[in-house]
């Protein structure tokens, strides 16, 4: 079992969503929370707008991993947006993306929060992952996708 599995649930995986900009995917995602697990949406949208101006989250290859520390969240959490329209996310390579895996963490995470991110990482390195998961049909595939996924393969 990975890490990932441990926190995302299918619920919080959007395929195809029409967003067309960060703002706009940070505002469904920040609903998604809210519905879900009761974090208000201004936190999340907030948060995550606020690490990025630090610096883009975008990893390359379509991928973007905004993250966000939250207070009094107990434990890590996450969610996957795939959109329909590439979104520009300065990543490296400048290329936009389509994959936005978003993590929210406890306000003081640190080890538990490196190795999330250094496992997405890995997971979104892997060509034919990414390629499975944007040929994936339905939430319940993807997700399936994520808890199948193994480091070690």
């Amino acid at each position: 079992m990975n890490l990932i599995s441990q926190i995302l649930v299918p619920d919080n995986i959007l395929l195809d969503t029409e967003s067309t900009s960060k703002k706009r995917v940070f505002e469904r995602v920040g609903l998604l929370f809210e519905n879900h697990m009761q974090i208000a949406r201004s936190q999340v949208f907030d948060s995550l707008f606020a690490r990025e101006k630090l610096g883009s989250t975008g990893l390359g290859q379509g991928v973007a991993i905004p993250h966000g520390r939250i207070p009094k969240l107990r434990e890590a959490t996450a969610a996957f947006v795939r959109t329909t329209h590439p979104i520009p996310f300065d990543a490296p390579d400048g290329q936009p993306v389509t994959m936005i895996f978003v993590l929210l963490v406890p306000e003081l995470a640190t080890d538990l929060h490196l190795q999330i991110l250094g496992e997405l990482a890995q997971m979104f390195s892997d060509e034919a992952f990414r390629k499975t998961l944007l040929d994936c049909e339905d939430s319940a595939s993807a997700y399936q996708l994520f808890c199948d996924w193994n480091s070690a393969a």
